[in-house]
C-alpha cells in the first residue's frame, strides 16, 4: 500500500516536468441544488423563483443551463424530515419540502445528454436493496450518469419517520453505512456485463454462470440479492461522501470517488485535500480517483462592491428566528438561549453532525462573532463564498485547484436562475480561457467526464464489456 502513494508522488512529479500547458490541471464544477440554492432567503430575491422547488420546467432549465455550461454534474440534497427547527424559522424556508431526488433526477436526464445526476440517499434509514436498485436504475435510464451521495443523516426527528425514537449514534451510522457501501456496490455487482445473452433462436435470456447471489449477513444488514437490474452502465455510479469528521473522512478515503468538502479558508482546504488523499493512498487506492470539491457560494457583480451590494440584500431577507435556527441546528442544542450579543459559548458534543458544529465554532472563533452575527451569517449561508467580478472569482478558483487545495467545487447559486446565469455566461468563459476547465465534455458518462475508471467486477473480474 505505501508503494502506491509513492508512485502516486512519482508520477505528480513527472507530470511536474511536463510543460505548462499539458500538465495544466483541469477544475471539476458540480452544482449543488437543494434542489435549488442553499441560501434560506434565495426564493425572495428580486428576479427569484419563489417556487422553484416543484417548479419542474424551472428545474428542467436549469439543468439545461449547467450543461451549456459544461458542469459534470447536478448534485441534489434531500431531507427525510421536515427540519427541525421552531415553527417562527420553518415557516420562512424555502427548503421544508422538495422533490424526491431519484424521482426527479431520472425526469431531468431526459432533457439532458451529458450532465452528471448525483442524488443523496441515506444509509441509515434507506433499505440497501432499494438504494442499489434505485441508483442502478438511473444509472441505465440517463446512459451512465448517476452518482449517489452516500450520507448517514444526523437530523433526530428524521428517525421518527422510520420506526424509531432516536437517532443512531454517530459511530454505530457511519459503521452501518460502511457496510451498506459493501452490500450496495455488491449488488450492483450481482451480473457480468455479458450475462444478458437474449439469444431469441435458443430461449436463453441469460447465461446463469454469469449471476452472483450476494447472500450478506453482517452486523447491520441482511440481504440475500441477487439486483434484479442489469449491472449499471458505468459499472457502479460515482460513489460521492460529504461527512468531513474524522469518520467521515475515513469513509471517504475507504469508499469515495468524489467529496463534497466543507469551504473554508484555503489552508483548512489544502489540509483536508492532503488528509483524505493521503489515507486513500495507504488503503492502495490512487489519490487521483478521489476528486474533492469543496461547496464555493459565488456572487458575481461588474465590481467587488456589485457582488457586496447582492450579498447584503440577499443576507437582509434573512429573518434572525432563520438565522438562530439554523445555528441551534449546526451545534445540536438550543442557540435561542444564548446572549445574541454576546460570543458563542462553549458548547458540548452532541449526537448532530460532529463535522459541522465544528465549522461553527472555528468560525464563531475566527471572526470573534458574536452569536447575533453568526446566526445571521448561517441562516443565509455560513460557509466559503466567492465574490467579485468573474476575474476574480476565476483567480479564486485557479489558487485552490493549483495549489491543491481542491480538485474543484461543488457551487452554490445565490438565486435562480440569475446567479446561475451569470456563472454559466461569466465565469465559465473565464475559466475555460485560462485552460482550467473544459469548453466541451470528455465523454458521455459521469466516470469519462471525471476522470475516472469504470470498476471491475469484484465476483466476474475477467469480463470486459463488448464495447470496451
Amino acid at each position: 500500500m505505501k508503494s502506491s502513494f509513492v508512485s502516486y508522488l512519482a508520477a505528480r512529479s513527472d507530470r511536474a516536468k511536463m510543460s505548462p500547458m499539458a500538465q495544466k490541471k483541469k477544475l471539476r464544477l458540480g452544482a449543488f441544488m437543494r434542489p435549488v440554492s442553499i441560501h434560506t432567503a434565495a426564493w425572495r430575491y428580486p428576479g427569484g423563483t419563489p417556487d422553484a422547488n416543484f417548479n419542474l420546467k424551472a428545474l428542467i432549465s436549469y439543468a439545461q443551463t449547467l450543461e451549456r455550461g459544461k458542469f459534470d454534474a447536478f448534485f441534489m440534497a434531500d431531507h427525510l424530515a421536515v427540519l427541525n427547527m421552531p415553527m417562527e424559522a420553518l415557516k420562512r424556508s424555502a427548503t421544508v419540502t422538495s422533490f424526491d431526488p431519484l424521482t426527479l433526477l431520472p425526469v431531468l436526464s431526459q432533457h439532458t445528454s451529458h450532465l452528471g445526476l448525483i442524488a443523496t440517499a441515506s444509509t441509515t434509514f434507506e433499505p440497501a436493496y432499494t438504494i442499489a436498485r434505485r441508483f442502478a436504475s438511473l444509472d441505465h435510464i440517463s446512459d451512465g450518469r448517476a452518482g449517489w451521495n452516500l450520507v448517514t443523516t444526523s437530523n433526530p426527528d428524521a428517525a421518527l419517520n422510520f420506526n424509531m425514537d432516536e437517532q443512531m449514534e454517530h459511530g454505530e451510522r457511519y459503521a452501518r453505512a460502511r457496510e451498506f457501501y459493501d452490500v450496495v456496490t455488491g449488488l450492483w455487482d450481482s451480473w457480468a456485463d455479458d450475462a444478458f445473452i437474449r439469444d431469441v433462436d435458443s430461449g436463453i435470456y441469460f447465461d446463469p454462470d454469469k449471476l452472483h447471489v450476494l447472500d450478506h449477513k453482517g452486523k447491520y444488514l441482511k440481504v440475500r440479492g441477487p439486483l434484479n437490474i442489469a449491472r449499471p452502465v458505468q459499472g457502479w455510479p460515482v460513489m460521492v461522501q460529504a461527512g468531513a469528521s474524522d469518520a467521515g473522512r475515513q469513509l471517504a478515503a475507504e469508499t469515495a470517488e468524489m467529496v463534497f468538502a466543507a469551504g473554508g479558508p484555503i489552508e483548512a482546504g489544502r489540509a483536508f485535500y492532503a488528509d483524505v488523499k493521503g489515507r486513500a493512498a495507504k488503503y492502495g487506492r490512487n489519490p487521483d480517483h478521489i476528486k474533492i470539491l469543496p461547496g464555493a457560494f459565488t456572487i458575481i457583480g461588474d465590481s467587488l462592491d456589485e457582488a457586496q451590494e447582492k450579498r447584503l440584500k440577499l443576507d437582509s431577507l434573512v429573518s434572525y428566528d432563520s438565522g438562530i435556527a439554523a445555528l441551534s441546528i449546526a451545534v445540536g442544542v438550543d442557540a435561542r438561549k444564548f446572549d445574541p450579543d454576546g460570543p458563542l459559548p462553549e458548547i458540548p458534543e452532541t449526537n448532530q453532525s460532529k463535522s459541522g458544529r465544528e465549522r461553527v465554532v472555528a468560525l464563531a472563533k475566527r471572526e470573534n462573532l458574536t452569536v447575533r452575527q453568526l446566526a445571521g451569517r448561517l441562516g443565509g449561508y455560513g460557509g466559503l463564498a466567492m465574490m467579485g467580478t468573474p476575474k476574480m472569482i476565476a483567480d479564486q478558483m485557479q489558487e485552490w485547484l493549483e495549489t491543491e487545495a481542491s480538485d474543484g467545487f461543488n457551487v452554490m447559486f445565490p438565486y435562480l436562475p440569475g446567479g446561475l446565469d451569470d456563472f454559466v455566461n461569466k465565469v465559465v468563459p473565464e475559466l475555460q480561457r485560462r485552460g482550467i476547465f473544459r469548453t466541451e465534455y470528455e465523454g458521455k458518462t459521469l466516470r469519462e467526464n471525471l476522470g475516472l475508471p469504470r470498476p471491475e467486477n469484484r465476483f466476474f473480474p475477467a469480463v470486459k464489456r463488448a464495447a470496451e
